[in-house]
This record gives C-alpha cells, sequence and structure tokens, in this order.
C-alpha cells in the first residue's frame, strides 16, 4: 500500500514540475495514463484487503459460534446424561 502511495506521490511531483517547466504534450499525457493505471491498482487492492478482512471476521465468527454450540452441548449433557441415549421401549 505504501508503495502505491509512493508512487502517486511522485506521479504528483511530475505533475507539478510539468506545469512549472512545460516538459510537453506526451509527458501529460503519459503521465496522466500512469495516474489512472496507479489508482485502478490501489483501488483493486484496497478492495480486495476490504473482502479479505469481511472474510476473516466471518471465519472468526464461526469458529466462536461453534466454540458457544460445542459448549452447550456440553452442558446440555451435564443436565441429563440420560437423555442423549435412546430410549428402548418393550
Amino acid at each position: 500500500m505504501f508503495t502505491w502511495c509512493a508512487i502517486l506521490f511522485l506521479l504528483g511531483v511530475t505533475a507539478f514540475l510539468d506545469s512549472l517547466f512545460n516538459y510537453g504534450e506526451i509527458f501529460r499525457q503519459v503521465n496522466s495514463v500512469l495516474f489512472m493505471l496507479v489508482s485502478l491498482g490501489l483501488l483493486v487492492r484496497t478492495t480486495l484487503k476490504v473482502r479479505a478482512q469481511v472474510f476473516e471476521q466471518q471465519v472468526r465468527r464461526i469458529g466462536e459460534l461453534e466454540a458457544q454450540v460445542a459448549e452447550l452441548q456440553v452442558r446440555v449433557n451435564k443436565l441429563a446424561p440420560h437423555a442423549s441415549s435412546p430410549v428402548s421401549v418393550g
């Protein structure tokens, strides 16, 4: 992420220098395309990181819920151990 921001900063500096020293039309086009591509890369990376974070939160929550279910099963078995065994009639 730091690399992307550093590249955008350097492109901004070169755009500023271009406005001061007027490097030419080709430089402006190349600089604007680079700005666009780096911004797109930063957007994609940020989106992927957000999705990964949501996935990690869901996995963590599933683990917590599984632990709660296991704890409740242990409590139920302690309260009524005979209720978990099948009842035979006859």
